[in-house]
């Protein structure tokens, strides 16, 4: 049993908010809420004050959902492993993870897939994971959909890299459909691709002597791949949107169908192209960072709702292959232990978007998309909430809980201090 008083509540699902506490029952399910403004609630027990927690000063949010995370595991356990991922997570608020299948092997087969599922029943989050799309992420046969959704996928993507055949992807998109799952595209068509990790004519680029990735790369594929997701119904979801254009594109084919949906990640709404000059391939990634204007559109989608998703793209690496000359060095950075501290201080503290909205983008959303149970905090839900400090600050150090520290963001004060993460009921990170 635990009782989490005198914290603010903020419940997007219900449209809630309001200092109160949270009782939480053995087996993991939320016994009763008291909200102090109201004279209708009835009292909660006592309970032993060591099984008490004080939330004075915090907000208590239901566990955050990113639907797009790299643990490397299987095949890269070096750079992060599903028990690290798991409680990166929980320390950055995180109570559900979808995993990307571009491990190695990649996750295009029943005995790999139940394997990473089962060891992420072991962490104290709850870790589940995308089938490719694709055998082998080789864009040239579909994986067998039915049994990898009978196995447990929560949805399918070749994360990495793009779907070049359009008649495959129609296909893929159509069974997806008829499963109600969803299909997450990264779109980077590689005729536009002249180096990665970075934004093609930008100074960054030129001082490099790196070619870039042109922003046709990405706008040519979201169009084609909208396009195809409305004639199939599929629940298609853009990952890491980057370009002005693509968010156009977007919004106007959510405007045609509820089943569009589209990722912004904490970097893409922070940093731009010239991060790369000061960060260096702590800032190398795919799609790369664009212009001031493109982070702006960003912002805009966010708040008008085109983007519906706030996703970490968590993607971790080793000090020595960040290390290695920009060409030769991987793209991405880690992002589950600073995603909510960015969304409020570039989105609410910006006044871009309420709090009440991003806790919606980054719970109620993504759980929604890939229907997970998470999201709420009422009685009789499961309770599975985070605990934070809104108004303390940190200085971001290298001494992340992730295996890896591949952040742009080290020493940056950021707000908010994660204090506790619940699931199920039980703590699964505390400050």
């Amino acid at each position: 049993m635990l009782l989490i008083r005198n914290g603010y509540l903020l419940d997007p699902s219900a449209k809630e908010e309001g200092t109160a506490d949270i009782l939480i029952d053995d087996s993991g399910l939320i016994a009763g809420i008291r909200r102090h403004a109201s004279a209708e609630d009835a009292p909660l027990p006592e309970v032993p004050a060591s099984c008490t927690a004080d939330a004075a000063g915090c907000i208590v949010i239901p566990g955050l959902v990113d639907t797009h995370s790299h643990f490397r595991d299987p095949g890269q356990t070096e750079k992060e492993d599903i028990v690290s991922g798991a409680a990166a997570a929980a320390a950055g608020g995180y109570t559900h993870v979808v995993m990307m299948a571009n491990t190695r092997p990649c996750i295009d087969s029943t005995p790999v897939l139940q394997d990473v599922l089962a060891r992420g029943r072991k962490t104290a989050i709850d870790v589940q994971s995308c089938a490719c799309l694709t055998k082998d992420m080789a864009g040239r046969e579909l994986t067998d959909m039915e049994q990898l959704a009978a196995a447990g996928a929560s949805g399918f993507t070749d994360d990495g890299r793009p779907v070049m055949d359009a008649e495959l992807l129609t296909r893929g998109l159509a069974k997806a459909a008829a499963l109600r799952l969803p299909v997450s595209l990264h779109e980077e068509d590689p005729a536009f691709l002249h180096g990665s990790g970075v934004n093609a004519g930008s100074r960054a680029a030129k001082a490099l002597s790196a070619g870039g990735a042109d922003r046709e790369a990405e706008i040519s594929l979201v169009r084609r791949d909208l396009a195809i997701a409305l004639r199939t119904g599929a629940d298609l979801c853009i990952q890491h949107v980057s370009a002005a254009e693509s968010v156009a594109l977007i919004r106007e084919a959510r405007k045609r169908s509820p089943h569009i949906h589209a990722e912004a990640t904490p970097h893409h709404f922070t940093l731009t192209e010239d991060a790369v000059l000061t960060k260096g391939a702590l800032a190398k990634v795919n799609p790369p960072l664009r212009t001031e204007r493109d982070r702006e559109a960003i912002l805009e989608g966010l708040a008008d709702g085109t983007l519906d998703i706030i996703a970490t793209d968590h993607a971790p690496h080793t000090k020595q292959q960040k290390a290695l000359p920009f060409p030769e060095a991987p793209s991405g950075m880690i992002g589950l232990e600073t995603a909510f501290s960015l969304g409020l201080r570039e989105l609410v503290n910006k006044n871009i978007l309420s709090l009440r909205q991003l806790v919606t983008l980054m719970t109620v959303n993504p759980a929604a998309l890939y229907r997970l149970q998470a999201g709420k905090l009422q009685a009789g839900m499961p309770a599975d909430l985070a605990v934070i400090d809104t108004g303390a600050h940190r200085t971001v150090s290298a001494d992340f809980v992730s295996r890896s520290s591949n952040s742009p963001f080290i020493g940056e004060s950021l707000p908010g201090i994660v204090r506790l993460t619940v699931f199920r009921g039980k703590i699964a990170y505390r400050a």
